[in-house]
């Protein structure tokens, strides 16, 4: 029931913060309307729906760029070739994991969003542009802690924009948290990469040293991989890392 309830959160304030061009559109306007009926009866459709209903579906888009989901499912990606296991955990399950520990980790970001944005907004007291700075405010502090300052003078170099970082808008923050990330996310795979790797190399310089050409390194490094990741109870060393590894968590 949790997990359901900061998913809506989730989902509530990642609307919030990428439809700001309803805004720009002016209150009711029409994108078309039809009479039918005895009665004569008008129906109409909004171009705020219309662009809402468009921007559903960027949701996963949203998720990937603007969460944490990004440097978890490389790191896990990464975890798996190292092991040697080629679909084992499916890519669901690792994408369901991935998921559940973003939900986790952003979980006092759609707090924050769902109390200053998302409730004074639904009950009238704050306008839908209010909402959206609002709801804005505690993602742009997240990716600002997360994002490297050589990141985030590249990105402002290449927009030609000057100032301080957290004044910037999501257009210069997010590409700045993704490139981020990504270095983030390589930094922490090759760390869990090297023990398998030198289980590789150990395994690979006795089969030659015994004349076994012909045996494949990998098929019996396989066995020892899984071994060590489960005497160190690796799921829970990796997401505990993954979890540390996140500023302000």
């Amino acid at each position: 029931m949790n997990v359901c309830r900061y998913w809506r959160q989730f989902c509530a304030g990642l609307l919030m913060i990428v439809t700001p061009c309803l805004t720009a559109a002016e209150p009711g306007l029409t994108l078309f309307s039809t009479r039918s009926g005895p009665g004569g009866q008008s129906y109409s459709v909004n171009i705020e729906i219309l662009i809402l209903m468009t921007l559903l579906g960027l949701l996963p888009v949203m998720v990937l760029m603007m969460t944490s989901f990004t440097r978890f499912i490389i790191v896990l990606a990464i975890l798996r070739q190292a092991l040697g296991l080629q679909q084992t955990p499916p890519n669901k399950v690792l994408t369901g994991i991935a998921l559940c520990l973003t939900l986790l980790v952003m979980r006092p970001v759609w707090t924050t969003i769902n109390q200053e944005a998302l409730i004074p907004y639904q009950a009238g007291k704050i306008s839908l542009n209010e909402a959206l700075i609002d709801a804005s405010q505690p993602l742009k502090k997240f990716m600002l802690a997360q994002t490297s300052k050589t990141a985030m003078s590249q990105i402002m170099s290449i927009a030609h924009v000057t100032g301080n970082p957290a004044d910037q808008d999501l257009t210069i923050i997010t590409p700045a948290y993704l490139l981020s990330e990504l270095k983030t996310a390589f930094q922490i795979g090759f760390m869990i990469y090297l023990p398998f790797l030198v289980i590789d190399l150990i395994v690979s310089s006795i089969l030659m040293a015994m004349g076994m050409m012909m045996l494949s390194p990998m098929v019996v490094s396989l066995p020892f991989k899984l071994l060590l990741f489960v005497l160190c109870d690796g799921w829970s060393l990796i997401t505990g890392t993954l979890t540390q590894s996140i500023q302000g968590f």
